[in-house]
């Protein structure tokens, strides 16, 4: 039987070709491969990214000072840690623990310095309590102190922002250039402040310290007002003795000094609207206590309905040390004000009435609406500015007189402004918040916020009131205002203490005589200070 000759072609057919890949898809499989699609990936925004880097450089650079941005240098006796902090408003402050802090305007830049008193040398301490005039010799150390100081901390700070910055870079990004911009970005950043800071940097603001923490420390830390209106001009001299008031209060035998203020100065407590609140006898007794005040000043609305069973609410007045001041409020009826004439040491002004209280002239009016009584119709504003108008006429006569009063009151500030150009200053309340005003003609209006906490009013609100009261520094001579401490104590059930100084705009460094500010034309100026750093 004769064969058949295969096929050549048949030689390359696969016995299995469903089963088999055919070489021209594989061929196009492998080009696929070779050559791969491209996908589209959107980019993150050019702000998104600048934001992300200002972040990681704000977060690392926060790091870094946490870290280690910090300098142990001695201050005089003292033996202090300073640190540079973030901050929105800048300043400096000190604490002292466990007595308080001190608040600085010093600056404003987005750092604040912090000043933590660690230790003190005992042998150096102790000299200086027992030789106050040796701080005349300090006064070079501790400013040379405070300036090495302050060039180590920037130094340290620069190291330590730009690190924290540049690791924080280097573990988010994985880029040594991104980590380098970081860095970069970092230290302009804190040269920027830096340069913000010096610019506005203001040594006079140890004249007018805040004082936060034991009440009982504060007359002693704050310091005495006359020598620093006196003394104001030479920094290092303030600097020394704000180093010596805090080693006072450091002192071994743990008891803190007596207060000793300057004889040339008048002290007056101004207190207002106490509404009942018996816990203000006690903060007002150990005010004057602690202050050694000369006079108490009540510009009215010490009780909350005028009411007779109210009366004995008043009885305290008699033992709280100084002479007491009165004028009546709208919350205090004449039934009220004839049982304060009966109390001893209390001296009750009304329609233009004067006295001579503590070596200072008063003279005042009440108020002329009694709120508490919804069958009386209230007269408003021209009933108050009334009433301030016979204020001013009593005042023109005691200036006829050769009699001039130093000090006006009346509880309603719409009252008190229209003495405006009689007296050198005028007391008034009612508002339930402190302020401070000179007036068109230069009449100056202090108002007290509310020494009771508003009394039986503090726990309406979500946080209980305040309580507010003021020493005022006259001067003993020309009966002028030299200085005011605003004191702000915790409301009810609170135990913080905040004491501010302020000088009055004529006291300031750099003032000309006759400076008392110019008033804006809603003819209120403030009297705190101006802005400054440190």
């Amino acid at each position: 039987m004769a064969r058949v000759p295969a096929d050549p072609s048949a030689a390359d057919t696969p016995r299995t070709p469903l089963l088999r890949i055919p070489r021209a898809l594989a061929r196009h499989y492998r080009s696929r491969r070779a050559h791969p699609t491209a996908e589209l990936v959107q980019r993150p925004h050019p702000w998104k990214r600048a934001l992300s880097l200002v972040a990681v450089v704000l977060l690392g650079a926060w790091l870094g000072l946490l870290v280690v941005g910090n300098v142990r240098t001695p201050v005089g006796p003292m033996n202090t840690t300073m640190t540079l902090r973030p901050s929105l408003t800048g300043g400096t402050k000190i604490n002292v623990s466990p007595l308080g802090a001190l608040e600085l305007n010093s600056h404003h830049a987005p750092v604040r310095l912090d000043v933590n008193v660690d230790q003190l040398d005992p042998e150096r301490a102790q000299a200086l309590v027992d030789h106050p005039e040796r701080i005349s010799g300090l006064q070079e150390e501790i400013a040379g102190d405070v300036r090495h100081g302050t060039i180590d901390l920037a130094v340290r700070s620069g190291v330590a922002v730009v690190s924290g910055a540049t690791a924080l870079g280097l573990a988010v990004y994985r880029r040594p250039r991104r980590a380098l911009a970081a860095g970069g970005l970092a230290l302009a950043l804190l040269a920027g402040a830096g340069g913000t800071a010096a610019a506005t940097w203001n040594p006079n603001s140890v004249l007018e310290p805040k004082f936060s923490g034991l009440l009982s420390s504060a007359p002693s830390l704050v310091g005495n007002a006359r020598s620093i209106v006196t003394e104001f001009d030479v920094y290092q001299k303030e600097l020394a003795r704000l180093v010596t008031n805090v080693t006072k209060l450091y002192d071994v035998t743990s008891t803190l000094p007596a207060y000793q203020p300057d004889p040339t100065t008048i002290r007056v407590l101004h207190v207002s609207d106490i509404h009942l609140n018996p816990a203000s006898w006690k903060i007002i007794a150990s005010l004057v206590e602690q202050y050694e005040i000369n006079v108490i000043v009540d510009s009215g609305d010490t009780m909350d309905h005028g009411s007779a069973a109210e009366n004995g609410f008043l009885d305290p007045i008699a033992d709280l040390g100084a002479p007491y001041v009165w004028v009546r409020g709208n919350h205090d009826s004449l039934l009220t004000q004839r049982y304060l004439e009966g109390i001893d040491n209390t001296h009750v002004l009304d329609e233009g009435r004067a006295v001579t209280v503590g070596g200072l002239r008063f003279a005042g009016t009440g108020d002329p609406q009694f709120t508490p009584d919804r069958s009386t119709g209230k007269a408003g504003l021209p009933s108050e500015e009334e009433a301030g108008q016979r204020l001013a006429d009593a005042l023109r006569a005691q200036k006829a007189a050769g009699t001039p009063v130093d000090i006006a009151v009346a509880h309603n500030p719409d009252a008190a402004r229209e003495t405006d150009g009689q007296v050198p200053l005028v007391l008034a309340g009612h508002l339930h918040h402190p302020e401070m005003e000179m007036l068109e003609q230069g009449t100056r209006l202090r108002i007290e916020g509310s020494t009771g906490g508003s009394g039986l009013r503090a726990v309406e609100g979500k946080e209980p009131d305040p309580i507010e009261a003021s020493v005022l520094y006259l001067d003993r001579d020309t009966r002028r205002l030299q200085a005011w401490d605003e004191i702000k104590l915790g409301g009810l059930g609170l135990t913080t203490a905040e004491v501010s100084r302020h000088l009055p705009k004529e006291n300031q460094p750099g003032a000309r005589p006759g400076d008392e500010g110019s008033p804006s034309p809603s003819g209120r100026t403030s009297t705190s200070g101006s802005p400054g750093g440190p």
